[in-house]
């Protein structure tokens, strides 16, 4: 997995939407976050020129991507679907070859559903490959969530793997570096980030110097927020804080993703996409 250099998509880019301040916005309400549809986890390639995200069809999410060409974006074409099995929380590897996911399908893709388990495919002159599984120095024998990169190919993702019963939503968020052409051995983040309770939906900046993620706290403004740690000096993460009136609400707020340009901060609410500023994150620190 090549680390690369965050590219600066063009201001034409973001579906032609206009753009939005320190109040967050639905994103695309007329092409993609849809009356009488739900939509989340959303993602945006290094250039600007494919925005990947899931919706749920028929109690099934799909994955779902809108392409830039010739300076008009296409309508959104299935990617990842399944009668059978769930697709959901896409995220591009740092150099654009592989779309990583999150799906309940059998290791074969025949049997029975099994735990969610984190998935790539990888980007072919003729389309896209087989679906692969990360392994096991990723996955667990529970759940595996949305995952997100740093630009040497960390992975940071949340699994409940390390729980048991009754604690089953007591998921934690690791990190797992990339190295000698595989994810090495995953490691749990500290207490600074992780708790008792749960955290997923992580995304970690490509320079590593923050992470934003989803908990469920009793300190909440409702069923989940959005939180943010940055590292201090030392390069060790500080304890996380919510992020506020200006993101959360009493509703769900989740899968949080920031453009590669640093300007815009994106994440799903009840069924919506929304984004805001990335100049929000500015007055955290």
């Amino acid at each position: 997995m090549t680390a690369v250099t965050r590219g600066q998509p063009a201001e034409s880019m973001y579906l032609n939407q206009p753009r939005p301040g320190l109040v967050a916005q639905v994103f695309a309400p007329d092409k993609v976050s849809l009356k009488g549809q739900y939509e989340y986890g959303s993602v945006f390639s290094n250039d600007g020129k494919e925005f990947y995200y899931a919706v749920i069809v028929n109690k099934k999410p799909q994955i779902r991507l809108s392409t830039l060409k010739n300076g008009k974006w296409t309508e959104p074409a299935v990617i990842l679907a399944s009668d059978r099995y769930e697709y959901n929380d896409p995220f591009l590897s740092p150099d654009g070859t592989k779309l990583f996911f999150i799906s309940d399908r059998s290791l074969d893709g025949q049997g029975d559903k099994k735990d969610f388990d984190i998935w790539y495919i990888d980007r072919r002159k003729d389309g896209w490959s087989e679906p692969v599984n990360a392994g096991r120095a990723i996955n667990s024998d529970k759940n595996e969530y949305y995952m997100s990169f740093t630009a040497d190919g960390t992975m940071y993702y949340s699994s409940n793997g390390a729980t048991k019963p009754p604690n089953e939503q007591n998921y934690d968020i690791y990190a797992s570096r990339f190295s000698s052409g595989g994810f090495q051995r995953s490691q749990k983040l500290g207490s600074s980030i992780n708790s008792e309770q749960y955290e997923a939906d992580v995304f970690v900046s490509p320079d590593e110097k923050y992470l934003i993620f989803c908990g469920e706290r009793s300190d909440g403004f409702g069923k989940g927020d959005l939180f943010i740690s940055f590292k201090d000096e030392k390069g060790a993460w500080q304890k996380a804080k919510n992020m506020g009136k200006e993101i959360n609400t009493d509703q769900y707020e989740f899968c949080p993703f920031v453009s590669s340009d640093g300007k815009y901060l994106f994440f799903s609410r009840s069924g919506d996409i929304y984004w805001v500023s990335a100049d929000i994150i500015n007055t955290l620190r």
